[in-house]
């Protein structure tokens, strides 16, 4: 799969964490450069080099501050707890002008994180385009993967759903899931968010009533999405 031909740089900001260092490695692997960012850039660093120490020779991944990370990438991905969203985001919020902000955030509120808790505003990703303003492209996207799935060498059996406001910026981003490794499918408007947010709730609920690791959502009847 060729890489997308106006994304060669992405930024996976609070990327020192699971879900932020998988995503880092699988676009790594895949030829993209990556910028991992962190409120502690030396953290940053250190993450970059064990995502680096899992590729081949020459791959370009680096570490920086969050807003470091943001200003010098083409795409931005948001990788933080929900507490965290806000406040990282208005960090970043120069850097992110004209271009598109993937947000995977969950409103989880512990302890009870097997209960949907949706936040007033509809969404986590409705919060992010409202904070990062009309000049950036919000797109939702990988909230019902398991973090530790995304690190892992196993071939995902899910799926990952790709909400936005803008059809092209949607399709940038179903593009890079594909380029993760993944099955991904355009479901709609950011405001169809609310319903991939508030289903990792009950994936996690899965996950624990079964004894699982990595629940998921798999869609039927679509055939062959690359066809």
């Amino acid at each position: 799969m060729k890489l997308h031909p106006d994304i060669s740089s992405i930024a996976v900001i609070g990327g020192t964490g699971a879900l932020g260092t998988g995503l880092a490695w699988r676009w790594a692997r895949a030829g993209y450069r990556i910028l991992i960012g962190s409120r502690d850039a030396g953290k940053a660093v250190t993450a970059a080099a064990a995502v680096a120490s899992r590729l081949p020779p020459g791959r370009d991944i680096s570490g920086h501050t969050n807003a470091a990370a943001a200003a010098a990438a083409d795409l931005v991905v948001l990788t933080v707890p929900f507490a965290h969203q806000r406040p990282i985001l208005e960090d970043i919020r120069t850097g992110l002008a004209g271009k598109i902000l993937v947000d995977t955030t969950v409103p989880l509120v512990p302890p009870k994180v097997m209960r949907v808790q949706l936040p007033k505003e509809g969404s986590a990703a409705v919060i992010a385009q409202s904070i990062a303003g009309p000049g950036t492209a919000v797109v939702s996207a990988f909230q019902n993967v398991a973090a530790d799935l995304l690190a892992s060498d196993l071939a995902p059996e899910c799926d990952v759903l790709v909400a936005g406001d803008q059809a092209e910026a949607r399709e940038t981003v179903v593009q890079l899931a594909r380029h993760a490794g993944f099955r991904a499918w355009h479901a709609g408007p950011l405001a169809n968010s609310a319903a991939m947010e508030a289903l990792t709730s009950i994936l996690i609920f899965i996950n624990r009533h079964y004894r699982a690791e990595h629940a998921g959502i798999r869609l039927t009847g679509l055939g062959d999405p690359d066809a």
